[in-house]
């Protein structure tokens, strides 16, 4: 197989690092690049941004403009957010795209509801909203300076997620993966949705769990990324047709 790079964007209030395990998993042609957003990991010297639109841009420039080879891009909540946004932009300046746009535990961008987030400027909304959605070690609640690293990434980042505004009207001709967890908050009808954003194939995958779904299973889910990647590099490669949209479950 040749090499695909696999850029991995976190979740609201997390850094780059929950992706680092994935290493154990995949084959050496996945190469996985965890993406570092400002103001967190080996960028925290940076200040945080907390605009949408801005932070797609930057990341555009970071991650891939001029970039060789073929990649794809997977995104947990609102890194599935920002996946979109950055292959939207990619598309609308008529730059090279990547082979697949992985999205896990979010609502399709036209029913992102920015009155879903809670007060940013109100600490135990934010704390309350950690607990409700599980996947913050109980370790950060009890050490004060890292609930206070935590609650001031959350808060940037939910300022970005609320920032969002969908004006797309043109699907996008990438293929769109979806995970999604049984027990999430998130309704059917808004994972689903995900379909109308691509031209190309679609697929959606069910797993038992909440919104963090992806940590119970690690492996089930590595082995579909490992599978979609196979199959659209092997189709870019034959230039075949697009497949028909599949769902899944596991």
């Amino acid at each position: 197989m040749k090499a695909v790079s696999l850029f991995c964007i976190p979740c609201a209030g997390a850094s780059a690092t929950m992706y680092l395990r994935w290493r154990r998993f995949l084959p050496e042609w996945i190469k996985l690049v965890p993406v570092e957003l400002p103001g967190r990991g080996r960028r925290l010297e940076e200040p945080f941004i907390e605009d949408y639109d801005l932070l797609v841009s930057r990341l555009c420039g970071e991650m891939v403009i001029g970039k060789d080879g073929a990649w794809a891009i997977f995104g947990h909540s609102m890194g599935a957010l920002l996946a979109f946004g950055i292959t939207a932009r990619l598309h609308s300046i008529q730059a090279p795209l990547p082979m697949a746009i992985f999205a896990s535990a979010s609502p399709a961008p036209a029913h992102r509801n920015s009155s879903r987030y809670p007060d940013t400027g109100n600490d135990d909304a934010l704390i309350a909203d950690l607990h409700k959605h599980g996947g913050t070690p109980r370790e950060v609640f009890e050490n004060p300076e890292l609930l206070r690293l935590t609650l001031d990434t959350l808060r940037a980042d939910y300022r970005v997620c609320a920032s969002f505004n969908y004006d797309r009207n043109m699907a996008l001709p990438v293929p769109i993966q979806v995970f999604a967890g049984r027990h999430d908050d998130i309704e059917p009808e808004m994972i689903e949705a995900w379909q109308r954003e691509t031209i190309r194939a679609f697929g959606l995958h069910w797993f038992d769990g909440g919104h963090f779904f992806i940590r119970d299973n690690e492996k089930p889910l590595l082995r579909i990324l490992e599978h979609s990647l196979k199959t659209h590099s092997n189709q870019i490669t034959q230039n075949s047709g697009s497949p028909r949209p599949s769902h899944t479950a596991i």
